[in-house]
């Protein structure tokens, strides 16, 4: 047997890897276009930034090391331009000309290229990418060399990470996103927060608006913006998304959609014996259903895996699970993560859910270092079946996203999460985890306890609703919706009368701070015949709704 794999890195070198361990007899050649084969692409801005101080750090394995302990014939430098399924060949272009190689199973690898808008000027060698170690070693020598300022284009995952690298190299930094907000996977409510502590450790953020042009200078670029701005840099980093690199293979008859290619559960493509992985391949979102192509390490490393159980031990092999696109980043001194669908998913797929936003600490709140989580969980209409969640904040975030991811893997519902028995020592978390607290207010939800309304809505709810701050009359003091009675939550059973003639016979919309004490008087208040709702979230979530809007907004 003789297996080719295309690609290397996450989810060619795991097939590489997994197919040696399942067979010793087999030939395994890995042919890869880069200089390097196994490398850490996920640490590549902390290189830039000098967190990661040593280039040899990123090399997980060399061919070398992968010769000496797997028997692998890994080959680098050799770019794979063309295949013929029928005579089960690749034809391999390197350094020394164009050879042809035979498989019994291919396996394709590989992965993505960073997307190139058409603007004008983007072929100025002071644009630069953040895909490869060389691109790394390239933005850091451009940063040592002398640059001071730098522009990001684009603030997704990568994008962030090469902001904050390079605001920590001194540089004066500036990031542009085109969407409404920064890191769009993000909820408007969260990623408000990342966009303020982005702000905080100095970063230039430019939200809503997109680079028409570069002017190229002799010392430095100009980049021009869609509403007249215009940065001047030293570098420029483009990362503005990636797209499945399978042009040579969608040519010689694998199936594609929109680019990316087409398997079934086992990574097998439409050709006989050749199979896909990792960024390049189609996947089937869990949570929606909706096909496209997921670029995280984390699904490719297993796919790879998978696919060579599927190759040497087919009987046994376990189907691909379907992604639900669980992802982390660190921006200053916060920590943002997700998992599953976001509202713009639920909605696009027809699926009706609700959400609770909390605020609660990431441990005991008596105990040193006590920092707030912003939460919030999607579940389904009905059944409360978990659809995604996430959070945002200084500690603890990983451990609570990590514990929903599986909830969400696992079928779980939002009153399921009431019942997981979590670790719980004061200086870790509480006896009623943050995750566990995300199921009590689901449940009420489902079970009519509780009804919410949002902070999206606020327009919608002052206009024809009594809004009740239950807050103290200090917090209302420092910003409130105008138009609000105050009733510190303490205060609700004495002034009912009040609140009554206030409302005349409106419902009433409670708030408070973070949804506590708000969710206190709201039963009071529906013990005592109020149709009565609460906001969720409190005037965090709401705050962080408005944005750049709130001091315009509240009064």
């Amino acid at each position: 047997m003789r297996l080719v794999v295309v690609g290397g890195v996450a989810g060619g070198m795991s097939a590489a890897a997994r197919a040696r361990r399942l067979d010793e007899s087999a030939e395994i050649i890995v042919l890869e276009r880069g200089e390097h084969v196994s490398f850490a692409n996920c640490g590549l801005p902390y290189f830039v930034g000098g967190e990661i101080t040593e280039e040899s750090k990123l090399l997980v394995q060399t061919p070398q090391s992968l010769a000496a302990a797997l028997n692998l014939d890994v080959r680098v430098n050799h770019d794979v331009v063309a295949l013929d399924a029928a005579a089960k060949t690749v034809t391999v272009v390197t350094l020394d000309g164009a050879d042809t190689l035979s498989y019994d199973a291919l396996v394709l690898s590989p992965g993505a290229a960073a997307v190139r808008p058409p603007i004008p000027g983007l072929d100025s060698p002071r644009v630069r990418t953040l895909r490869t170690v060389g691109d790394a070693k390239a933005l850091r020598d451009a940063v040592l060399g002398g640059a001071t300022r730098a522009v990001v284009l684009g603030a997704g995952f990568i994008g962030i990470e090469a902001a904050e690298a390079l605001a920590l190299r001194g540089l004066q930094t500036t990031l542009v996103e085109l969407a409404p907000h920064v890191l769009p996977p993000l909820e408007t409510e969260m990623a408000a927060l990342a966009s303020d502590e982005l702000t905080r450790i100095g970063i230039d953020v430019r939200q809503g608006v997109g680079a028409q042009s570069l002017t190229v200078g002799a010392d430095h670029d100009t980049v021009n913006l869609a509403d007249g701005a215009q940065i001047d840099a030293d570098i420029i980093v483009l990362s503005v998304g990636v797209r499945p690199d399978t042009a040579v293979f969608e040519t010689a008859g694998v199936r594609c959609e929109r680019g990316a290619m087409v398997v079934d559960e086992h990574g097998r493509t439409n050709l006989p014996d050749v199979y896909a992985v990792g960024d390049a391949v189609v996947s089937t979102d869990g949570v929606t259903g909706v096909r496209r192509p997921v670029a995280l390490a984390g699904p490719a490393n297993r796919g790879g895996r998978l696919v060579a159980d599927a190759i040497f031990t087919p009987k046994t092999a376990r189907p691909m699970p379907a992604p639900i696109g669980t992802a982390i980043v660190r921006i200053g001194d916060l920590t943002a993560a997700m998992t599953g669908a976001n509202r713009a998913s639920l909605d696009a797929a027809a699926i009706s859910y609700h959400t609770v936003h909390l605020h609660p600490g990431q441990h005991a709140g008596y105990f040193p270092g006590a920092a707030t989580i912003h939460l919030m969980v999607h579940f389904r209409e009905g059944d409360g079946l978990l659809l995604g969640a996430q959070a945002v904040g200084p500690d603890g975030v990983d451990k609570r996203i990590d514990v929903l991811a599986t909830a969400i893997r696992g079928g779980l519902t939002v009153a399921d999460l009431i019942d997981l028995d979590l670790a719980y020592a004061p200086p870790y978390g509480s006896a009623k985890d943050p995750v566990n607290m995300a199921g009590m207010a689901g449940e009420n939800v489902l079970n009519g306890t509780l009804s919410l309304w949002y902070a999206e809505d606020l327009e919608d709810v002052s206009a024809g609703r009594l809004v009740l701050d239950v807050r103290s009359a200090g917090e209302y003091a420092s910003g409130h919706v105008p138009g609000a009675l105050n009733v510190p939550h303490t205060a609700v059973r004495d002034h009912l009368d009040e609140i009554r003639g206030a409302a005349a016979g409106r419902p009433v919309a409670v708030m408070c701070a973070a949804g506590v004490r708000s969710y206190l008087a709201h039963r009071i208040l529906v013990a005592e015949g109020f149709d009565s709702s609460m906001l969720s979230g409190g005037m965090q979530t709401l705050r962080a709704m408005l944005g750049a809007r709130a001091e315009a907004v509240l009064v």
